[in-house]
């Protein structure tokens, strides 16, 4: 079967919006959904709104939510990942010396192969931090498997890539809205190890339009467009990719979702063998 990526940070649990939200979800029906910033969820109800609104029931094979460990605040920005795709398995990392919020992993059923996917939403303080969860994750992966099987990496990274095509003046511009998380001047270490290890940015890789900041922000009178939104894929399954494209969510969020659409899998149900 063909597969639709979608990953969206939802905004302190999504609240009073969640009917916007749930409208974006059914209308954009993708297969494995990625949801960041799910504040208050751990009774499950918004968890089996979204998945209803996905024709699906809210059980294990479907639905994981990965509790993050509580910020200064006290505040836990879950992570979620709903899929169409059985879970076979999942685990959840929010260990306080490597972690931020949570990074779950999750294996999914595919017909052939299994698919790891890893829901993130990294630290939103410095770049710093969020390179120790990069690197961290890296911990978790085997090199030769990764390079040979299909593996996802979606969520808030709250990183920037040099790939973007930010304004030649950056770096002024953040430091005159006084937006200090990416670092002054500007810090790309994250994507830039990511991208070491082999990951591939769908976005880059197939733009569905000349749209690519999933982040707008004004400050002290300044307005920029960020993307700290990704799907990152495996050198195999980005092979697959058809297109990946941002999503313009209005009021739902103050993030645009992101998607990536792949092709089927040889030897994957409704497919034929090599």
């Amino acid at each position: 079967m063909p597969l639709k990526v979608m990953t969206l940070n939802v905004l302190m649990g999504g609240e009073e919006r969640m009917p916007l939200l749930l409208t974006l979800i059914a209308r954009e029906n993708p297969d494995v959904l990625v949801l960041q910033e799910c504040l208050g969820w751990e009774d499950g109800e918004r968890l089996r709104q979204v998945a209803a609104a996905l024709g699906l029931l809210a059980t294990e094979a479907h639905v994981r939510l990965g509790t993050a460990r509580p910020r200064p605040s006290g505040n836990r920005y879950h992570v979620a990942i709903v899929s169409r795709l059985p879970v076979r398995s999942a685990r959840a990392h929010a260990n306080a010396h490597f972690i931020g919020h949570c990074l779950l992993e999750c294996e999914l059923e595919t017909g052939a192969e299994p698919l790891t996917v890893f829901a993130a939403h990294f630290d939103s303080h410095q770049e710093g931090l969020r390179f120790v969860e990069a690197r961290y994750l890296r911990s978790l992966i085997e090199p030769e498997a990764f390079g040979a099987g299909d593996f996802l990496l979606a969520g808030d990274l709250n990183s920037l890539s040099r790939a973007d095509p930010y304004p030649v003046d950056l770096a002024d511009r953040v430091r005159r809205a006084r937006i200090d998380k990416y670092g002054h001047p500007p810090r790309f270490d994250v994507i830039d190890d990511l991208e070491g290890f082999g990951w591939v940015d769908m976005l880059r890789l197939k733009p569905g339009s000349s749209q690519w900041a999933t982040a707008r922000r004004e400050r002290e009178g300044e307005v920029i467009d960020f993307r700290t939104d990704y799907v990152f894929a495996s050198p195999s399954l980005a092979r697959r990719l058809v297109t990946a494209r941002v999503v313009d969510v209005g009021t739902a969020s103050d993030h645009h979702a992101l998607t990536a659409s792949f092709s089927p899998a040889r030897g994957a149900a409704g497919t034929p063998p090599t």
